[in-house]
């Protein structure tokens, strides 16, 4: 069953007009997608290397985790 995405809450528009998952989508999923997500609480865990890397030194100085 499809659940609709709620603008505002779910995600926004970034101004390049890019849709942005939020935190709380990415919580009610419950896993990382490896995407590398802006908002993405689980510390990029599926992100592969060197690309994780680069996005947890450029997030909270590198200290990223799901409980932020």
């Amino acid at each position: 069953m499809k659940v609709q995405l709620m603008e505002g809450e779910d995600y926004y528009y970034s101004p390049e007009g890019y849709m942005v998952l939020t935190e709380k989508y990415h919580l009610e999923r419950g896993v990382c997608c490896g995407n590398g997500c802006r908002h993405c609480p689980f510390a990029y865990e599926r992100v592969p290397e060197p690309k994780r890397s680069q996005l947890l030194s450029s997030t909270h100085g590198g200290k990223k985790t799901h409980e932020d």
